[in-house]
């Protein structure tokens, strides 16, 4: 049986290149002064849905919340094997905690139509809260399982998963539709298609473009190449649940932590080792 696949996305800040900049005044993340990059266990939940595509057949449409700029992560998408693209970008947006931006993104599905899996990655590296998915679930009112290792097998009112325990792992049974997230673990990122990024490198969604270019507009729209584009009006968002208005979570402060050492000690494997080792743990009160 085919599926209908939604896959939610993000361009997120490359936090492995913190700078004194990552914060703006107001307590929220600089995204401008950070190099962008496509979140990397959402790249294994569009390899997830790529792969029950091949396997069951279907469609797989892929969203994401952000600036225009964030287009950048759709086309990659469509590099990889995406049917569909579909940018969420609204400036009432700006700001959204995990609760706002798991309600945005459920109004952007229910606005996709019929689905029958909503796959995300485990969590953000921007954030590593691990919340959006689960919320986005609950706001759907679907069930969901999170940890995704494995698809097993799926029918037409099921799919069965091996997700991870962290201490094991455990074979589950879901009603469709569900909402799934992804580990990095679950697979490996197929290579982008040389011939869909030949297709796909010149699309864009209409915030990049000048906003005076309806010729452009239109040759795009010619050649299948002009992306989708919403605003909060387009998904009948409740304002008050969106953008800083529906974040109650506040940032006090983002810290880039380095975590060095100063030479070693040897500590010799016998008890009289180990009851040393014990006491100056005690002493410096790590324990």
């Amino acid at each position: 049986m085919p599926y209908d696949i939604v896959v939610c996305v993000k361009q997120v800040p490359d936090t492995a290149n913190i700078t004194s900049d990552a914060m703006t005044p107001e307590g929220t993340v600089n995204r401008s002064a950070l190099p962008a990059i496509f979140n990397p266990e959402d790249l294994h939940a569009l390899e997830t849905a790529l792969e029950i595509k091949d396997r069951f057949g279907g469609t797989v449409t892929c969203v994401t919340m952000g600036l225009p700029k964030a287009a950048n992560v759709l086309r990659e998408c469509l590099y990889r094997g995406a049917d569909r693209v579909i940018l969420l970008t609204d400036r009432r947006a700006a700001a959204s905690d995990t609760l706002a931006t798991s309600y945005i993104l459920s109004q952007v599905v229910k606005t996709v139509g019929k689905f029958d899996i909503v796959l995300c990655g485990r969590q953000a590296i921007d954030g590593d809260t691990a919340q959006v998915g689960p919320q986005i679930a609950e706001k759907l009112a679907i069930p969901q399982i999170t940890y995704l290792e494995q698809v097993v097998d799926a029918d037409d009112k099921t799919i069965t998963v091996r997700r991870n325990t962290g201490s094991g792992w455990e074979v589950v049974k879901c009603q469709l539709p569900c909402l799934i997230t992804v580990l990095d673990t679950a697979n490996e990122p197929r290579p982008l298609s040389a011939c869909k990024t030949l297709k796909y490198r010149f699309a864009r969604v209409p915030g990049e473009l000048a906003p005076d270019a309806e010729e452009e507009k239109a040759k795009l729209e010619q050649k299948g190449l002009l992306l989708e584009q919403w605003s909060l009006d387009d998904v009948n968002a409740d304002l008050n649940r969106c953008g800083l208005a529906g974040s109650p979570t506040k940032v006090f402060k983002v810290l880039s932590i380095v975590l060095t050492k100063e030479g070693f000690k040897n500590v010799e494997p016998t008890e009289e080792g180990i009851n040393g080792l014990i006491h100056e743990l005690v002493e410096d009160k790590t324990l």
